[in-house]
């Protein structure tokens, strides 16, 4: 998914993440997975087939996990309706409200691994190597 708001929109290779978010104690982190797919992307996140890929630690410490799953999601259906408000433009004192995704897209392995950030295209090589297996 393609991060939404002005400081990303002439980003596109290197901006595009997983969902995810912050686990909390007590949560299982399949558990955030699935709440995070279902609240960034609009839609319940499937199930079949979880296939773990492991986690990362992104640049600013974040440790991400990742699950791979077999789906068909539509992409144009993409309903996340999470805003964040910023303050826009800045120094303006004026606080605006954008999606916190403005896309989703497919991507082949090659165009996935150019728009994926950098700390997590180790999943895409993970989700490679399993799917050579």
């Amino acid at each position: 998914m393609h991060p939404g708001g002005p400081f990303w929109k002439a980003r596109d290779d290197g901006a595009w993440s997983i969902p995810k978010g912050e686990i909390e104690p007590g949560e299982k982190a399949i558990d955030v997975a699935m709440r995070e797919f279902k609240e960034e992307i609009g839609h319940e996140a499937p199930t079949a087939h979880l296939g773990p890929l492991g986690k990362v630690r992104q640049a600013g410490g974040k440790v991400v996990r990742a699950w791979a799953v077999p789906g068909d999601y539509d992409v144009s259906t993409l309903d996340g309706g999470m805003t964040v408000e910023i303050e826009w433009p800045p120094r303006s004192g004026r606080k605006t409200s954008f999606p916190e995704i403005d896309r989703a897209e497919w991507f082949d392995l090659e165009t996935a691994r150019r728009k994926i950030t950098e700390a997590q295209r180790a999943f895409i090589d993970r989700l490679e190597e399993a799917s050579d297996s």
